[in-house]
């Protein structure tokens, strides 16, 4: 119906125009052709005159041949004649001019007319094309209206799931908010408990004391009024009465109060047993763990041992593995990826078991570090966040959250009671852990790759290519120090007397923190950086260092000789992003571009 409609419409459109034209050159022709009517007209008359003079003339020569007499008139109506004929012959050769220019005027008129049909013709075959198009542009434009309505009906399906969702959150979170109010309670109701039962447990170990020493004060009293049995063959030495005493002499009643005063200054073993259980021990570290939990520093460095072997080549995770770290006690492994997890890997005889998973990003990890004790994980991810889990429970402990960019690398500072941040919105935070608030937050001017931290000196590597070293306590750089290439890794060596940076250079330096003074340069032919997040590490007596190249080798350098020691490079298939050398110093570990991570050794 819409396709006749249409068809109608441009018929008219053209029966319009038609007439149009018509008008208006007909009223041009029409002016031409009266004035070719009227000149047909006098040609006509000229040619009726014509005739009726040449049968006057016809007469008069009858007349002159009648007499003489006319002669004289005759004359005169010659004369006359030839005059008018010679005016109508000028009138006629007018005439046969104007039809002439008249005759041009119509032939260009036909060529002006024959021109504008054909560019009728080519607007006609313009108008059904167009209207072809038209067509063809309403069917897609229907099929557009139809997926809009599919898409605004699907778009309104999400939006009430969505709302459905929130509101869900909304109740799971108020009813977490209760759950936590009720478990802060909970705590502070059994603490009170637990400090009363103290209380009582003190108040009895006195009241049993007091009771010890009264009953020890009457025997003492008692013994000393009871008359002591001298048998005549007995030794006696007299005291001499200045109270002078030998060495080692005593009476019995000093020797009973000696005693009474040592069970008086040791109080029962299960009463001090009891109140240790109630109180337990405090951590010096803002979070607790059991003593099975905690590493102890058995895996200290006792021989650095330079990789030779791939012991175990495991899948670590679903994608991209970004993040790698031993931890304190050298016996867990962690790694982080782009599938928004922390694995924890058991190193057992070469082996990587796997012994969990910590959750909870919203994004990819892109740094992890534990704390000194090796009991808390910290992670930095893409979502804006640093995370802190339990390593013994695997829980999620603090979420720290106010970067506007991805949180590029995050450290715990040397109490485990701060941590520092930096992010891509070129900022660096301080987080205090004890009030899970945001201490500092100090503008770097360039994206943050990563960090390092001293007792009171933080230091970055930056987009920019800079170094900066940051003093805590005055919120301002001390010193920039500027490379070649972006800074993509930096790391200190066992006594944090050398910074170990990597950029994109492909160079990596050694810098003595004591002179501020470059100390050794490495390189190799073949090592290139393959990412702004690419990590290198110091061995853990500072005698080596290893990195991972683009081309997927693993590079282990001398630091005195400045040499490379040893290039491992027939295992990883993509570029090595993170490496990482066990406090032992018997493991190094590195993980790739790809889901894959290597523990090598030199057996």
């Amino acid at each position: 119906m819409a396709e006749r409609r249409a068809e109608c419409t441009w018929k008219r459109h053209v029966l319009d125009q038609l007439k149009l034209r018509d008008r208006i050159q007909r009223q041009t022709f029409e002016e031409i052709i009266h004035q070719y009517n009227h000149l047909l007209e006098k040609s006509d008359f000229q040619t009726v005159l014509t005739e009726r003079y040449q049968a006057d003339k016809y007469d008069v020569q009858r007349g002159h041949e009648a007499g003489p007499v006319e002669a004289g008139r005759s004359d005169a109506l010659l004369q006359e004649m030839a005059q008018m004929r010679i005016r109508h012959q000028e009138e006629l050769t007018e005439l046969h001019k104007k039809r002439g220019e008249l005759a041009q005027s119509v032939i260009e008129l036909n060529n002006q007319i024959q021109q504008k049909d054909k560019e009728i013709q080519s607007n006609e075959a313009r108008m059904s094309e167009l209207q072809q198009q038209i067509s063809s542009l309403e069917g897609d434009c229907r099929e557009l209206i139809s997926s809009l309505q599919d898409l605004e009906r699907a778009n309104q399906t999400l939006k009430d799931e969505y709302d459905a969702l929130q509101i869900t959150f909304s109740a799971l979170e108020e009813k977490l908010r209760k759950t936590t109010e009720d478990n802060q309670e909970l705590v502070s109701r059994w603490m009170a408990e637990k400090a009363q039962e103290a209380n009582r447990l003190n108040a009895e170990n006195e009241k049993d004391t007091r009771r010890r020493q009264a009953r020890l004060q009457k025997e003492l009293a008692d013994a000393a009024k009871e008359p002591l049995p001298i048998e005549p063959d007995d030794d006696i030495e007299v005291l001499p009465e200045d109270g002078s005493k030998a060495e080692g002499e005593t009476s019995p009643s000093r020797g009973l109060s000696r005693i009474s005063r040592k069970s008086s200054q040791a109080p029962p073993a299960g009463l001090l047993d009891s109140i240790s259980n109630i109180f337990g021990r405090r951590s010096t570290n803002s979070f607790s763990s059991s003593p099975e939990s905690t590493e102890t520093q058995s895996g200290m460095c006792a021989e650095v041992r330079v990789p030779s072997t791939a012991l175990h080549v495991f899948e670590a995770h679903d994608g991209e593995v970004n993040a790698v770290r031993f931890s304190p006690g050298s016996r867990l492994l962690a790694t982080g990826g782009m599938d928004r997890r922390v694995k924890l890997w058991e190193v057992i005889a070469g082996r990587c078991e796997t012994k969990g998973s910590l959750t909870g990003s919203n994004a990819g990890i892109t740094s992890i570090e534990f704390d000194s004790a090796g009991s808390c994980l910290l992670a930095a991810s893409n979502d804006f966040a640093s995370r802190i889990w339990t390593v013994e429970d695997f829980r999620l402990r603090h979420t720290l959250t106010g970067h506007s960019g991805k949180v590029l690398s995050a450290r715990f500072l040397l109490d485990n009671a701060r941590i520092v941040s930096g992010s891509y919105d070129r900022t660096l935070k301080l987080w205090d852990l004890r009030s899970k608030v945001c201490m500092k937050t100090v503008f770097a001017g360039s994206s943050c790759n990563d960090i390092v931290c001293t007792e009171q000196c933080v230091m970055s590597g930056h987009f920019d290519k800079k170094v900066r070293f940051w003093d805590i306590r005055a919120e301002s750089i001390v010193r920039e120090l500027e490379l070649l290439g972006r800074v993509t890794s930096l790391d200190l060596n066992h006594d944090r007397t050398e910074l170990l940076t990597c950029s994109r250079d492909d160079l990596l330096k050694i810098i003595d923190l004591r002179t501020n003074a470059v100390r050794q340069t490495l390189s190799a032919q073949g090592f290139k950086c393959g990412a702004d997040w690419t990590r290198v590490t110091f061995s853990p007596d500072g005698s080596y260092v290893a990195g991972g190249s683009a081309d997927g080798a693993l590079y282990i350098w001398n630091v005195l000789t400045g040499k490379v020691e040893r290039i491992l490079d027939r295992n990883h298939n993509s570029a090595i992003n993170a490496v990482s050398w066990s406090p032992s110093g018997t493991y190094v570990v590195s993980v790739e571009k790809g889901s894959r991570a290597i523990l090598w050794s030199d057996v």
